[in-house]
């Protein structure tokens, strides 16, 4: 359930102090960090540049990429409470047509700081670039990790999905007859099916790259509590702070690109007055049917000599060999 804290006298600073609900810090990430005291966040979640050209970044030779992360991560830990959680969320490098996994990269650095990966999560999403000489790619994953202690905070049942079969029942032993799901969801598993942000999304800004508010909004309910502070040291638009805010948490982050770090702002602005245009967690996605979309059915399958094409948009569809 959505907190709806108080709204008088709020707003989003440019420094991060302890009193600060929200902070967009107009400049680099280490700058922010060391602004913040040792074991202050709760949660750290971000998703750094990829390393690939992108507008808002300087394509690096990897070693050099490598070693700016690691900065960056060893400050992230140095902020991290004792039960708090980072999640890194990365994608693919791309050199001259042969991709490399961020996260496996990435994974070491973690792990020489002494924090233990608890998940490895993919996120499918099912819009992106179409490529002709490789399965294009659709999804990214998140790198969840704690410190090597067993008080980590993990919330299963405000991020709980529903239930596939609610009325599956135990058909033996001493509570044979029973419902046997939980009723308040299931466990959503380690691969969300989550919308990324493209041309027709509710959230859409300017920016290429931007996290979908319900992405974070797992993370955070499950990972914090109330007026707990959560930092993203690549702040972008905004997404993971304004999650944070409209929970009740506090959020504070660092966004290099001036135009990206004002558009940051008001929507976290937004979050606080209860304005902002998000997709609902737990929305089904797009049913074309559901839609009053006529362009259903391929048009090639019309065609008597393609009478064995597959049609997976037509319900109870007939499947030949």
């Amino acid at each position: 359930m959505k907190i709806q804290p108080h709204t008088t006298g709020r707003k989003v600073f440019a420094h991060y102090c302890d009193e600060a609900e929200a902070v967009v810090f107009p400049g680099g990430c280490l700058d922010l960090l060391r602004q913040i005291p040792d074991k202050s966040a709760q949660l750290v979640v971000t998703s750094p540049p990829y390393n690939i050209g992108k507008a808002y970044e300087r394509k690096l030779d990897m070693g050099t990429y490598i070693r700016q992360q690691a900065e960056v991560i060893t400050e992230c830990v140095r902020t991290l409470t004792n039960s708090g959680s980072i999640c890194w969320q990365v994608g693919n490098y791309v050199n001259n047509g042969a991709i490399i996994p961020l996260d496996t990269l990435l994974y070491p650095i973690f792990h020489n700081l002494g924090l233990v990966m608890r998940n490895r999560i993919i996120w499918h999403f099912e819009h992106g670039l179409h490529c002709s000489r490789r399965y294009s790619g659709r999804y990214e994953t998140i790198m969840w990790f704690t410190r090597d202690t067993k008080d980590f905070v993990f919330n299963l049942d405000p991020v709980r999905v529903p239930q596939k079969y609610p009325g599956k029942k135990h058909f033996k032993g001493p509570k044979a007859g029973q419902y046997s799901c939980n009723p308040l969801g299931k466990n959503p598993g380690d691969v969300w099916d989550i919308p990324n942000v493209k041309s027709n999304h509710v959230e859409k800004t300017e920016h290429p790259c931007q996290f979908p508010v319900e992405l974070v909004e797992r993370l955070v309910l499950s990972m914090t509590h109330e007026k707990d502070l959560v930092v993203d040291p690549f702040l972008g638009v905004g997404s993971s702070i304004a999650a944070a805010v409209r929970h009740g948490r506090r959020g504070a982050g660092a966004e290099i690109v001036s135009s990206y770090a004002g558009i940051a702002r008001k929507r976290i602005e937004a979050a606080m007055s209860d304005s902002l245009p998000v997709r609902p967690m737990g929305k089904p996605k797009y049913d074309p049917l559901i839609a009053g979309n006529k362009l259903t059915v391929a048009p090639w399958i019309i065609a008597p000599q393609n009478d064995a094409q597959l049609k997976l948009l037509q319900k109870m569809a007939d499947y030949k060999a």
